[in-house]
């Protein structure tokens, strides 16, 4: 069980996903590595091999608070085929947990229709998939439960943006100057 999990599909933009973990870790928030694929090893997009912590069928979500989707077209398209994730996330946001997701992976998020009335961003080049949301072209945006990021130049503003929601402002500001990050707003 861990407060967050990062959910890793073939094709999935490496520097999305695992920025994410290692500046969560940093914060100490508890991640874990989440395959779709039925199996642990996960190529991502640019042919870097990751082993994800679990397969999604023995994860357990019981005390997770936070779902996150790393971009990457390929990544993103199976992440969206995967149904059984497609339960979870529409769970979390009955339950108002946070949803993440950054680059492409925000059309998932848009075509369930979880934006609705929301701001949001993502890749350049995919805005028709944030249906029903006002569309921002920020790093990082942050409304209610849901988080979204531009893609993976802003890698960073999106993982910053996952720790101040769970931990606060300080705390993110901290963990980025450790960093020499000097981006923070």
């Amino acid at each position: 069980m861990s407060e967050v999990c990062v959910f890793l599909a073939d094709g999935f933009e490496e520097i999305e996903g695992l920025t994410v973990v290692d500046v969560l870790r940093r914060a100490g928030i508890s991640v874990e590595t989440v395959s779709v694929m039925e199996k642990k090893k996960i190529t991502g997009s640019h042919k870097i091999l990751v082993k994800a912590d679990k397969k999604f069928e023995k994860a357990d979500f019981s005390e997770t608070k936070m779902l996150v989707l790393p971009g990457g077209l390929t990544g993103t398209r199976n992440l969206g085929a995967y149904k059984e994730l497609a339960k979870l996330i529409v769970q979390f946001a009955r339950e108002g947990k946070y949803l993440a997701a950054i680059c492409a992976a925000p059309t998932i998020l848009g075509g369930m229709g979880l934006l609705k009335g929301k701001k949001a961003t993502c890749y350049p080049s995919m805005e028709d998939g944030l249906v029903g949301a006002e569309t921002v072209a920020e790093g990082a945006v942050i409304d209610g439960n849901v988080i979204t990021g531009r893609g993976m130049g802003a890698s960073l503003d999106f993982a910053f943006a996952l720790v101040e929601v769970l931990r606060g402002r300080e705390k993110a500001d901290e963990i980025a100057k450790q960093i020499v990050y000097e981006g923070r707003k």
